[in-house]
């Protein structure tokens, strides 16, 4: 018998068995602040639920039984019958059961529901992100259908169902379905005007043959999906459902799935199409302008998912920090480390109370908010997405070696960290997309400036952030080689406003002092030490 050399102190113990949603007070209190107190009770009823599972033992495996097992394409069967399919390990299949019953499809068919939604997918996704993909294209791929009545009185109930039905059948027999989205080919890329692929009208008014391939074609498992393709008028956007109305199985030709950096547990596919079956979705030469609502909801899920990852890394910082004794004390308690995980938490803070402000302008739908979110949502996108992955890095470093530990769960959240800034048009895009919307329609900016003039006079680094960015905006000249910049004070600006609103005091000095205010360095943990860093890192703390 070995005899035991050592007792195990010292280690912080697993963060699980906690409500995900009620640990995170900014979450909290941004579903508070912008839903109708009427639906207030409900809500707050369905995302205790859900973050009580999330936080969960069970579902913490699922994730990682996720991750370990990938997906794994299989193009025949064994007599030789091309049938193209995806097997996916069951804790996938549990994960996005929960996700669909928890109403993270269904944003579009109840009342307060994109801010609902979009709680329960900042929650929900820390348990494991790759099956937000399918969650996401799901839910946007409505905004695209309701440009024919005809198919969203078909499709929508079937998108926004709260049952998972899982297996290739017709999409008539089954109680909900999923939909995926097929942009990019590999001569293209963003430039999707540079598509290839062909449609041929067939006799059926509105039907279509397909021919082509797609370069990135996530969750290929999906029910339906929304392409682009060349039509006699021009580029196009086609429903394209993997299951014909006769049972028959519709040219999808799986060739390949991505080995990707991160997101593991989700099938991200290369397809052909030959001959392949479609409706035209809107009117021939309007592709773009049909599939940009559904661009729009995704980039805006982009948000929400780098929000979610950011949370989970802080919390799993401040969590190790908490239990964890160096040098005579709680690492929490040691000025330095507490300087950092002050830090981490404003910028985790920052995300979720910009992408929660966004997720509240889909509910409100007026016109004012549909031209702020013109400018928001591709700011939001482009700089949300980007902090991310430094935040994932410095989390990561705050358990030392531990965090280097495939174990620890941390280097799974800093693999997913790039990829929200990638998906739906990475960072130029993003920044060329908000030129755009500055040139060609000045109803945005106007809505943004009222939007952050709310918060005027209210700190003199605000005041003065606002200052320098109407003079930034003044000159448009050379604009081009310069808008990752004005991007950034634009998301800056605006996360600014929106937390010396509505954070407490000590959160929103601590943002306008380092990130307006300009006192603050290259890497995380360099706020002024004159600041109340420990109230901002304990209200970080995930203690439920």
């Amino acid at each position: 018998m070995a005899a035991s050399t050592h007792t195990v102190t010292n280690q912080a113990p697993p963060l699980v068995g906690y409500d995900v949603f009620a640990a995170d007070r900014a979450l909290v209190e941004a579903v508070e602040r912008h839903l109708d107190p009427q639906l207030l009770g409900e809500a707050r009823d369905e995302l205790t639920t859900l973050g009580r599972t999330t936080g969960s033992a069970q579902v913490q495996e699922w994730g990682v039984l996720a991750n370990e097992n990938p997906p794994k394409l299989r193009t025949h069967d064994r007599y030789g019958n091309r049938v193209d399919e995806v097997e996916f390990h069951p804790s996938w299949h549990r994960l996005l059961g929960k996700g669909v019953s928890a109403g993270l499809t269904a944003a579009w068919s109840r009342p307060g529901g994109h801010l609902r939604r979009a709680a329960g997918f900042i929650v929900w996704t820390q348990a494991e992100a790759g099956h937000g993909c399918p969650l996401s294209m799901t839910h946007a791929a409505v905004p695209a259908l309701r440009t024919d009545p005809a198919l969203a009185a078909e499709w929508e109930p079937r998108l926004t169902s709260t049952v998972y039905d899982q297996g290739l059948r017709p999409a008539a027999q089954k109680a909900g379905v999923l939909f995926g989205m097929g942009m990019t080919e590999k001569q293209g890329g963003s430039d999707v005007r540079a598509n290839t692929t062909e449609a041929r009208p067939l006799a059926e008014d509105g039907t279509y043959e397909l021919t082509g391939h797609k370069w990135f074609c996530s969750a290929p498992m999906s029910d339906g999906f929304l392409v682009l393709a060349q039509a006699p008028g021009g580029l196009t956007c086609f429903l394209v459902p993997r299951v014909l109305e006769d049972g028959t199985r519709n040219v999808f030709r799986i060739q390949r799935l991505k080995d990707k950096l991160g997101n593991k547990s989700n099938a991200s596919s290369e397809v052909e199409f030959d001959g392949t079956w479609a409706r035209r979705v809107g009117d021939e030469g309007r592709g773009v302008r049909t599939i940009i609502e559904m661009v729009s909801a995704t980039r805006l899920d982009c948000v929400l998912g780098a929000a979610s990852l950011m949370r989970q890394a802080v919390a799993q910082a401040v969590h190790h920090s908490a239990h964890r004794e160096a040098f005579g004390g709680k690492l929490i308690d040691k000025p330095l480390m507490r300087n950092v995980l002050a830090d981490l938490a404003l910028e985790s803070e920052a995300a979720t109370t910009l992408a929660m402000r966004l997720a509240a302008a889909y509910d409100d739908g007026g016109e004012e908010e549909r031209a702020f979110l013109r400018l928001a949502v591709p700011a939001a996108k482009y700089w949300v997405t980007k902090r991310c992955t430094p935040v994932a890095v410095e989390a990561l470093e705050c358990l030392g070696g531990n965090g280097y530990v495939e174990e620890s769960g941390m280097p799974r959240l800093l693999r997913e960290s790039p990829l929200n800034s990638i998906w739906e048009g990475a960072g130029n895009v993003q920044a060329l997309d908000l030129l755009r919307a500055l040139q060609r329609e000045p109803q945005a900016l106007n809505a943004f400036l009222r939007e952050v003039g709310l918060a005027r006079g209210a700190d003199h680094r605000l005041d003065g952030a606002i200052k320098n960015l109407l003079a930034e905006l003044a000159d448009l000249d050379g604009i081009e080689a310069r808008a990752r910049r004005l991007v950034e004070r634009i998301a800056l600006v605006l996360q600014g406003s929106l937390l010396v609103r509505y954070a407490p005091p000590e959160v929103a000095d601590a943002f306008c002092a380092s990130r307006l205010g300009g006192d603050w360095g290259s890497a995380f943990g360099t706020l002024p030490h004159s600041l109340d860093l420990a109230t901002v890192v304990e209200r970080a703390r995930p203690v439920s």
